[in-house]
């Protein structure tokens, strides 16, 4: 496992650093322009396979590009998996998706999506063929299912830690106000952040749980649970260079916010939003006490649904490096702030105003940083942009 982090971290050594207080303006640039893409939500990169990129649809296809130059680079079909995908509501479908650290030797991949009938949230492996390159959609292997009941508020991010662990967030189950008391509830598994090991087996389950994981031994408690209280994380990842875990929680009616999720963190979903006692909740209290409180807030003015992003840790723009980027999905705006030990040294400045829904960031093995538009305006349907520095910011 140390070995993993060491190769995690040291990959993200940047060539210079900038002012620790400054963040630039950004821009960005169309790519992939001759691929046609439908409600992409979100771009990965193959740890080794610096040449491919793979973008989801959410309806349940995956899209292989060619990354070699992505300003011309094409693109094909590598999985359709739409029959056992349900998209039929908006926060619904093929959600996300994450190489294996080895897939080079071991051929694994994983999907994070929705199915029914029952209405359920999945998370499946899929493994490679022989010639390394293509997928086999009959190796299928159902790892974990969760019920939902409701359509919104799946989470939807699955990804590796630099410890070699896969974690996946799930929503609070949906509705509004969280009316199964799920948050705050170590029982069950939605509204958390989970942690497992897919290298074994455990008992019934088809992997394992981590000794260190932060609820084991607990009576009542699920032991995949990594942290809690997270109403619905729409997109986490973590920082190359610290290894820390970032999220954008989407809020209720009132505050979204960008969290550092920690073991065993308490993120206050339902009693707080933001930094707030939860609007409408009787029994909100004011009092932060047990509960991590996020890095940033912002109300209800400035954006509807937050979209967590990516510490830029590229080399190809200096004066970007260690700022944390994130979106708001209905509003098109993008903010970039700065941290260290989890304390802001510089507090969010907007960036960038566009047309579009931003689904998703990405980011490839270079630490170039991309975001997925579901919908692209009067550029079309689907589109992906690549983030370059403009101009830093006064």
């Amino acid at each position: 496992m140390m070995v993993l982090l060491a190769a995690f971290i040291q990959d993200a050594s940047p060539k210079a650093s900038a002012p620790a207080n400054s963040i630039p303006k950004i821009k960005t640039t169309r790519v992939w322009r001759d691929v046609e893409l439908v409600r992409p939500v979100q771009l990965v990169a193959r740890p080794d396979r610096a040449d491919k990129a793979y973008v989801l649809e959410q309806a349940g296809r995956i899209i292989e590009l060619d990354a070699t130059d992505p300003s011309t680079g094409k693109g094909r079909v590598w999985l359709d998996i739409r029959e056992s995908v349900n998209d039929r509501n908006n926060e619904e479908g093929l959600l996300s998706m994450a190489f294996h650290p080895n897939v080079a030797k071991n051929g694994e991949v994983y999907l994070f999506y929705t199915a029914e009938p029952p209405r359920r949230e999945v998370l499946a492996r899929f493994k490679l063929k022989a010639d390394g390159i293509e997928i086999d959609p009959a190796s299928r292997e159902v790892l974990l299912e969760v019920a939902d009941p409701a359509w919104n508020h799946n989470g939807g991010t699955v990804l590796f830690g630099p410890d070699g662990m896969l974690y996946l967030t799930l929503g609070d189950g949906g509705s509004g106000n969280d009316p199964w008391g799920n948050g705050q509830n170590l029982g069950v598994l939605l509204a958390k952040c989970l942690r497992i090991d897919v290298s074994k087996k455990e008992g019934n389950l088809a992997y394992a749980i981590p000794s260190d994981n932060p609820f084991v031994g607990r009576e009542g408690a699920r032991g995949e649970i990594w942290a809690y209280g997270l109403r619905n994380i729409w997109r986490m990842s973590f920082d190359r260079k610290t290894g820390e875990l970032w999220g954008g929680d989407v809020g209720q009616n009132a505050y979204e916010e960008i969290d550092i999720i920690k073991k065993g963190g308490n993120y206050g979903w339902r009693p707080r939003e933001g930094f707030h006692a939860t609007n409408g909740v009787p029994d909100a209290s004011e009092s932060a006490e047990g509960f991590i409180e996020p890095i940033v807030e912002y109300p209800r003015k400035d954006g509807v649904s937050v979209t967590g992003g990516f510490v830029y840790r590229g080399s190809e723009f200096s004066d970007l490096q260690g700022v944390y980027l994130y979106a708001d999905y209905a509003f098109g705006r993008i903010w970039g702030l700065r941290a260290l030990d989890g304390k802001l040294v510089a507090p969010p400045k907007p960036l960038l105003q566009r047309q579009g829904n931003i689904a998703s960031f990405g980011e490839l093995n270079d630490g170039s940083l991309y975001i997925c538009i579901t919908r692209g305006g009067a550029d079309g349907p689907g589109q992906i942009l690549k983030i370059m520095q403009s101009t830093l910011a006064d």
